[in-house]
């Protein structure tokens, strides 16, 4: 993995960490979680070079949703409740910006 997108996982996850107030152990669950994530996309991309940007999109949100399977296992329903709203904005703009 790159370390541009090392930063980019580092990031989110400080942010998530931030306003969730994750415990440590949260924090390596979900930082485990992302990079499993992020790996599963480079894959697709490199497996599918000429892939259009709405297929590459409908497949990072087939891989991101299984991202939510896996934080219910660690958050309490409190930050979860959070999760789900940051996500939801997150979709909101994802949706713009496709529209667009």
């Amino acid at each position: 993995m790159s370390p541009e997108k090392l930063d980019t996982i580092t990031t989110e996850l400080k942010k998530f960490a931030q306003e969730l107030n994750l415990s440590d152990s949260q924090k390596a669950q979900l930082r485990s979680a992302l990079e499993e994530r992020h790996a599963k996309i480079q894959e697709f991309r490199q497996q599918h070079p000429d892939i259009s940007k709405k297929e590459l999109v409908q497949k990072i949100v087939s891989i991101r949703g299984g991202l939510r399977e896996r934080v219910v296992q660690f958050l309490t329903s409190q930050q979860l409740e959070k999760w789900d709203a940051e996500v939801a904005k997150a979709k909101e703009f994802l949706g713009q910006s496709i529209a667009a």
